[in-house]
């Protein structure tokens, strides 16, 4: 028997990959809390506006981006998708705002010869500094450290910084360039630069897209002489259909609600309220405490945040423990407001802001835009690494939410006063894969596979925080646990 400890999307997945491998034939996952879809959060306010909590939507690009819409296929969602094409001004405005400005981040060619007025320069000269500035070599360091040395601490501070935010709610002086912007590392790492090694890469890919369309010639040809054609499958069209986005009619929550319904449906067992205390590695057995009583099992998928299984390691394997402890996390205040009408002076995906400019907000998300509704629909994301510097360690939503109103009132020009919102502390939210990220991972991997413990790691604490990448986490915890 297969045990998965958690019921967010990671241990939702890997429920779904589990009941495809012949290996697993019996499955339980236990939840702690009284629900499903972890982070992934789904409300309505009165008017019938969808007020995310979390994630709204997903990137197309890469295999992980191709495994989650295999996977939404599968799930019979495809009717449900909401596209967002390369022309979608949610796909392609996006801003900063810095010194009481709202910016918007280049997004043509020609936008690169241009003084931008974040920048003290094109961003095109950005190619010599980058071809100037000599090679260091080193395992690691921070995304800031790392972008200051190789194209200019303007770059670092006003464009970098507020990315971070937006991706981890993190500080770009703390997480890892090797984990986050790795082809970036490796390309001054292998090739002395980051513009060289990108070239390379860009020449390598060339001669592969000509094996592509060797290959899409050769279908064409079948087509020509009568060979029905397959349908494309949902990944095909979205590269098709140049799909930058997507999200889901009626919120996200969809997904893990689809997914459990699946996994029951297929005989997995799920278990709600029930928290795993401690875990005991046997030679033949897996020792659990689950609220207070005794299970065994075969094996353990984990989903649980890194922190959090620390403590069910802490007695048997210290050394383990703490090195899943030191994967540190930040908590997220999140405020959804609804306003009568359409109140934005622009229509874009939303604005993120540099920790530099020393306020409580790290960005708004435009939902309405993204998603249209008869209202306006903002999503105010605050806090993060930042979170008790601004809010201390027990804020009262009253307080969040005065500071959500105030702020975004201020920055967008909005004299209405919303007609509905919602509040919410998302504890512990984010893990930040900081500087050794890399380093540390391999360790804990390298320990489970030395003392051979029946133990499988998935979740946003190791492979990545965004939604495809915790999803394709799973598929890979199923196939290494033992």
């Amino acid at each position: 028997m297969t045990v998965i400890l958690g019921g967010g999307i990671s241990g939702l997945s890997a429920a779904y990959y589990a009941l495809n491998d012949a290996r697993l034939s019996s499955v339980i996952l236990l939840e702690a809390s009284n629900r499903l879809g972890g982070w992934i959060r789904s409300r309505r306010s009165p008017s019938g506006a969808v007020f995310e909590q979390g994630p709204r939507t997903v990137r197309t690009a890469g295999s992980a981006g191709e495994n989650t819409l295999n996977l939404v296929e599968d799930l019979q969602l495809s009717d449900k998708l909401i596209h967002i094409g390369l022309h979608h001004p949610a796909a392609g405005k996006r801003l900063i705002y810095m010194g009481e400005v709202l910016h918007f981040l280049p997004n043509s060619i020609g936008s690169f010869f241009k003084t931008w007025s974040l920048l003290d320069r094109p961003l095109i000269n950005r190619i010599w500094t980058d071809l100037r500035a000599p090679k260091v070599s080193k395992e690691d360091e921070s995304v800031h450290s790392f972008v200051q040395r190789r194209l200019g601490r303007d770059i670092a501070d006003n464009l970098i910084g507020p990315m971070i935010c937006g991706i981890c709610a993190g500080d770009a002086r703390e997480i890892s360039v090797n984990f986050l912007l790795k082809s970036l590392f490796e390309a001054e790492q292998e090739h002395g630069s980051i513009v060289k090694g990108l070239l390379a890469k860009r020449l390598k890919g060339l001669f592969s897209k000509s094996d592509d369309k060797k290959a899409d010639a050769a279908k064409k040809d079948d087509v020509d002489n009568g060979v029905a054609a397959r349908p494309l499958t949902l990944a095909e069209k979205a590269r098709k259909e140049r799909l930058m986005l997507w999200g889901l009619r009626g919120g996200l929550e969809q997904l893990p609600q689809a997914l459990a319904d699946n996994v029951k449906r297929r005989g997995a067992k799920i278990q709600t309220g029930k928290r795993c205390e401690k875990l005991t590695f046997q030679s033949d057995r897996v020792e659990l405490s689950v609220n207070g009583e005794p299970q065994e099992c075969s094996r353990v998928i984990s989903s649980l945040c890194a922190k959090d299984l620390a403590e069910l390691l802490r007695e048997q394997h210290p050394g383990l423990s703490a090195e899943l402890r030191a994967i540190p996390t930040v908590t997220v205040g999140v405020v959804n407001l609804e306003f009568q009408g359409n109140v934005l002076p622009l229509q874009a995906f939303g604005f993120l802001v540099p920790p530099k400019e020393n306020l409580p907000l790290l960005g708004v998300l435009f939902d309405s835009c993204i998603f249209p509704e008869s209202s306006t629909v903002l999503t105010v994301m605050m806090g993060g690494a930042w979170f008790e510097k601004y809010f201390g360690a027990n804020p009262s939503e009253e307080r969040l939410l005065t500071t959500a109103i105030n702020h975004t009132k201020s920055i967008l020009q909005i004299d209405e006063e919303p007609v509905a919102h919602n509040v919410a502390v998302l504890k512990d939210c984010i893990p930040q894969h900081v500087v050794g990220h890399n380093a540390r991972v391999k360790r804990i991997h390298d320990y489970i596979s030395a003392h051979r413990i029946p133990l499988a790691l998935c979740g946003s604490s190791y492979q990545g925080v965004g939604l495809n990448d915790v999803i394709l986490s799973a598929k890979q915890a199923v196939r290494d646990v033992k």
